[in-house]
């Protein structure tokens, strides 16, 4: 038992955003502290089979936060010496929000999952830029660049366009947001003439590298239509995937009925399914995202196709630990099946 599992109990006795809260203000209060360089110490695996480069940038191990852990840019200093590889922040969006009423966030203990219908609360591209000029992590940071609430379809273009020239500074890549299924107005920007608008209003502001991320509820001809952008603009990456607002069967806790993001367990082969029929489609990096809680599960993903995974919902259910742990677990995997690196074993499952 490590303390997480003595502690554990006691944060989910709170409301999930109250803990979630805690944790975060732990994480920043370390940050730049002895207590910092320690969790460097204990969380850190330092191996060179587990670096990769992707994007023209250079990650230490593949394992990532994905976006919504730290919103604000305010840890990851923090989350780099918890062993990531890379933190994305955001969603990010030109205004400050406070996002939707509480509560929004609620944990399927039985599932390994959580729902969550935030709203994209956070402090505005101003102010997060400002921070995240100021961030020293030794692991890249990526922003995710969002829709800000009140914005219609026909001015997103030059409301992400802001957000990005907000926080270019402090960011080593960027993830166009379009598929957040808790703000309203999402829906209108997964269409091919409207994600091409974005992106080429990024482009235009210079935004390098650029990702997509899209949503686990797209049909395929909405997936190829992307994907066709991805190539049709030279985007550096894409990010498979966002929450899902699907519930599957096997749901048991009583907050399945909850409405928002579907994120954990129940996404994971999906989420894996996409990453595979991106990686099929295109050449470039294709991030993955849902469901990873071990280092099996990356390694699915990074098989079929991932160069890079990231994680949220497993920290909450697994604790500090969770990125060593699948960093040490991938080396034995990589041994097991014969790879040099990580690199060697990106899509292997599609050969």
């Amino acid at each position: 038992m490590n303390g997480y599992d003595l502690i554990r109990p006691l944060l989910f006795s709170l409301p999930a955003e109250t803990a979630h809260g805690i944790v975060h203000g732990l994480l920043r209060a370390s940050d730049g502290t002895p207590v910092e360089s320690a969790m460097a110490r204990r969380y850190r695996v330092r191996d060179p089979r587990l670096a990769v480069e992707a994007f023209d940038r250079e990650f230490p191990n593949p394992v990532g936060v994905a976006a919504g852990f730290d919103k604000n840019a305010e840890v990851p200093g923090p989350l780099a010496a918890l062993g990531f590889g890379f933190v994305e922040v955001g969603g990010v969006t030109a205004e400050p929000q406070t996002g939707n009423p509480r509560p929004r966030m609620f944990r399927l203990r039985e599932d390994g999952a959580i729902i969550n219908r935030m709203g994209l609360n956070n402090d505005g591209a101003d102010v997060v830029g400002e921070r995240l000029a100021g961030v020293d992590a030794p692991v890249p940071v990526g922003v995710n660049v969002a829709k800000s609430e009140h914005v219609g379809g026909a001015d997103a273009p030059a409301d992400y366009r802001y957000t990005y020239e907000r926080v270019a500074e402090g960011g080593d890549f960027f993830v166009v947001n379009v598929s957040c299924p808790n703000s309203q107005g999402f829906e209108e920007l997964q269409n091919r003439e409207s994600m091409a608008a974005i992106v080429e209003a990024l482009r235009d502001a210079g935004a390098a590298p650029l990702l997509i991320k899209l949503s686990p509820d797209l049909p395929e001809p909405a997936v190829e239509d992307a994907l066709a952008i991805v190539r049709e603009y030279e985007l550096e990456g894409v990010v498979a995937t966002n929450t899902t607002t699907e519930r599957p069967a096997s749901l048991r806790s009583e907050n399945r009925a909850e409405t928002g993001g579907l994120s954990g367990k129940p996404l994971e082969d999906e989420a894996t399914r996409m990453v595979r029929f991106v990686a099929e489609r295109v050449d470039v990096p294709v991030v993955g995202v849902g469901g990873v809680s071990s280092a099996e599960g990356a390694y699915r993903k990074i098989r079929a196709g991932a160069s890079l995974v990231q994680l949220y919902t497993a920290l909450v259910y697994e604790g500090p630990s969770l990125a060593r742990e699948i960093n040490e677990g991938l080396l034995e995997l990589l041994e097991r099946d014969g790879f040099d690196s990580v690199e060697d074993a990106v899509g292997a499952d599609l050969e």
